[in-house]
């Protein structure tokens, strides 16, 4: 394989654009050295490092966005300030993704792009109604996150195009959290995954909130039919169990019963439970 290493986006894009189906891009590489060594790309004939592009890199917040480019590892995450004032399920995500070395690598475009159910971001940019900026040598378009992926490991993305930076709505609730379930508390891939933000008035009715699901399902996604559920009441312990077997419904309509869904359902319904009560009472 040849091992190319750009020194901009416009050449990147321009590599992309006589190359993109014979070529696998590079980010933080922790999936595709995985891929490798299964020998799942031999079909490829290039390597597309893009981890250094400069146009990839930063975090600001301006005119009520957070911005946050896609080649942003998940220990810089975890370590801005910025993030954790306007989007803190990200950054608590980020404590819990994978191993510190792995951290150290990975990117938050990468982890998006590659459309793995289990992609831990993707729940909590979900929840900020998170657009990604979309690049390829004619131009640049703005797609939601949740549309990326359109199957489990298959993203919807041009083989000539690039994700340069996320687009998040800020933070504009008292309480946002984000939990998953794995086999073991560290280094564990996500067997399921919740972002969750919401408020409530002054007479104590929910006011907002968002719920998005991942890893269970075979693409994260908002669940809508929870948050209509539950907007203008008054949160009790049975409201939000109810909300949670909505929740646990809407999950097995989407992947169908399987042997799983006796523990998958209850997982789900327990794990909304365990995050909203008693935060929001």
């Amino acid at each position: 394989m040849n091992y190319i290493t750009p020194d901009n986006l416009k050449d990147a894009l321009n590599f992309l654009a006589c190359h993109g189906e014979d070529t696998e891009i590079v980010a933080g590489g922790t999936d595709v050295m995985i891929d490798l060594r299964a020998g799942k790309l031999e079909q490829k004939k290039n390597l597309l490092d893009i981890r250094n592009l400069a146009e990839l890199k930063g975090i600001d917040f301006k005119d009520e966005k957070l911005f946050i480019g896609a080649g942003v590892t998940l220990t810089e995450i975890n370590r801005s300030d910025t993030i954790k004032k306007y989007a803190p399920a990200l950054v608590k995500c980020s404590t819990t993704f994978a191993g510190r070395q792995i951290r150290n690598r990975a990117t938050i475009g990468g982890n998006v792009a590659h459309s793995s159910p289990c992609g831990d971001t993707i729940p909590p940019l979900v929840i900020h109604e998170a657009v990604a900026l979309i690049a390829n040598k004619t131009g640049e378009k703005l797609i939601p996150v949740e549309a990326i992926a359109s199957g489990p490991y298959q993203s919807s993305l041009s083989k000539d195009s690039i994700i340069v930076k996320f687009i998040l709505k800020p933070c504009r609730a008292n309480f946002t959290d984000f939990q998953k379930i794995g086999r073991r508390k560290e280094l564990a891939v996500s067997r399921m995954s919740m972002a969750i933000m919401a408020d409530k008035d002054e007479q104590g009715r929910i006011s907002f909130i968002r719920v998005s699901l991942g890893a269970c399902t075979p693409i994260p996604q908002r669940m809508d039919e929870v948050e209509q559920f539950l907007m203008g009441k008054i949160p009790t312990q049975d409201l939000i169990w109810d909300a949670g077997k909505i929740l646990a419904e809407k999950m097995a309509g989407v992947t169908g019963r399987r042997a799983s869904s006796v523990y998958k359902e209850p997982a789900v319904q327990g794990l909304f439970m365990r995050i909203l009560y008693p935060v929001v009472l």
